[in-house]
C-alpha cells in the first residue's frame, strides 16, 4: 500500500507534485509552477507557466514583468494531469491562497503563508479538511502570541497625537503590510493623508485597482518638513535608518512586524515604537488550525519547526519537517 501523499515529493527548492508535473512555490524557475502568493520568497519570475490567483499574477507582473499566466479564481477547480487543483483564501495578503490538491482519493492542502485574524485588505483564511496539511511555522513558538491589531493601531495614533510637531515613520514590508496598516488606520477613523516612500507606491496603486480602498496617499519625497508634522509616513524597513529618513521632522521611528515581539530586534533597528502586527499565524493560530483540521499528517515547510513538531506529537498527529530553502522571514 502506497504511503499517504506518496505522489508529492519535497525537494529543497520546492514541492513537486508528480502526477501534475508541477511545483508548488519553487525557489527556482520551473516549467510549471503553482504559486500561493506574491511575496518574493514564494513567487519568482522565469517559470514556463504559472497558476495562481489573478491578484497574485498581477503582483508578479508588477514585480517581474509579464508572466505566462494561468489565472485561477478562488474556488475554481483546475485539472493538471491527474490532479484536481483549486485555490482557497489564505488570509495572508491580497490574492494569497492555499493550494488544495486532490488525487487518488487523498486531499493535500499547502497553506503557503497564512493568518487567521481579520484583515481589511484580503479574503479571510478558509479551513479545508484534508489528509495532509502542509503548513508554515514562521512564528511557531509559544512566545509568539500577537496582540489585537486594533490595539496596536491605537498605540500608533496615541503617539502621533501626543507629538504634533513630529511625524511617525513606520517601517512596513512593501507588499501586504503597508497596505494593511493604511486600511487598519482608516478603520480606526484616521482620515488624514498618509505619506509613503516611493517604493510602496506601485503596490498601493495595485491594491486600489483590485478594490481595496486606502484613502488619500501622498508621496513623502515631495512633501515639505512642515507638511509632514503630525503625519504618518510609511517606508520599507530598510529605509528607516537610511539617509532618506533624515529629511523627516524629528521622526518617531516605528516598525510593524511580528518580530517586534523580540525586543532585541527592535533595538537592533533603533525602533522607538515597536508595533506587533503580523501577516503570519501566531502560535495559537497555528495550533488552532491544526486542531480544527485534524489532518492525518502535518508537513512543515519552514520556520520554527521543532516546537510545532513537538505539539503535533503530543496531540497524536504525525508530523515531518521539509527543510525547504529560500523562504525568508521578510520583515513581517
Amino acid at each position: 500500500m502506497a504511503r499517504l501523499g506518496s505522489w508529492i515529493e519535497p525537494f529543497p527548492e520546492g514541492i513537486y507534485v508528480r502526477p501534475a508535473d508541477a511545483w508548488v512555490d519553487p525557489s527556482e524557475a520551473k516549467a510549471r509552477a503553482l504559486v500561493t502568493h506574491g511575496h518574493a520568497d514564494h513567487a519568482r519570475g522565469g517559470h514556463g507557466c504559472v497558476w495562481a490567483t489573478p491578484e497574485t499574477l498581477a503582483i508578479m507582473e508588477c514585480r517581474y514583468g509579464p508572466q505566462s499566466a494561468k489565472p485561477a479564481s478562488y474556488g475554481e477547480v483546475v485539472q493538471l494531469g491527474e490532479v484536481e487543483v483549486s485555490f482557497v483564501p489564505a488570509g495572508h495578503v491580497l490574492g494569497s491562497a492555499q493550494i488544495v490538491m486532490e488525487h487518488a482519493g487523498e486531499r493535500v492542502v499547502v497553506s503557503g503563508d497564512y493568518k487567521r485574524r481579520p484583515d481589511p485588505t484580503c479574503a479571510p483564511f478558509e479551513p479545508v479538511p484534508c489528509d495532509i496539511f502542509i503548513t508554515e511555522a514562521t512564528f511557531g513558538l509559544p512566545v509568539f502570541r500577537h496582540p489585537d491589531t486594533g490595539t496596536e493601531m491605537d498605540r500608533l495614533l496615541e503617539r502621533l497625537h501626543a507629538n504634533p510637531e513630529r511625524c511617525v515613520v513606520v517601517g512596513a514590508y512593501a507588499l501586504g503590510k503597508a497596505q494593511r496598516l493604511i486600511a487598519e488606520l482608516r478603520c480606526r477613523g484616521h482620515g488624514d493623508p498618509i505619506y509613503i516612500h516611493g517604493a510602496l507606491q506601485r503596490l498601493c496603486e495595485l491594491y486600489e485597482e483590485h478594490g481595496v480602498p486606502l484613502g488619500e496617499i501622498r508621496p513623502a519625497t515631495s512633501a515639505s518638513k512642515e507638511e509632514l508634522r503630525g503625519k504618518i509616513v510609511l517606508c520599507p524597513p530598510g529605509a528607516l535608518n537610511h539617509r532618506w529618513s533624515r529629511r523627516l521632522p524629528d521622526p518617531i521611528t516605528a516598525m510593524a512586524s511580528g518580530w517586534m515581539r523580540v525586543r532585541q530586534r527592535a533595538r537592533q533597528r533603533n525602533v522607538e515604537l515597536p508595533l506587533i502586527v503580523s501577516d503570519h499565524a501566531d502560535w495559537d493560530e497555528l495550533t488552532q488550525t491544526l486542531q480544527e483540521l485534524r489532518p492525518q499528517e502535518v508537513w512543515i515547510t519552514h520556520g520554527r519547526e521543532d516546537a510545532l513538531m513537538h505539539w503535533c506529537a503530543l496531540h497524536q498527529i504525525q508530523a515531518r519537517e521539509l527543510n525547504l530553502v529560500g523562504y525568508e522571514d521578510e520583515d513581517d
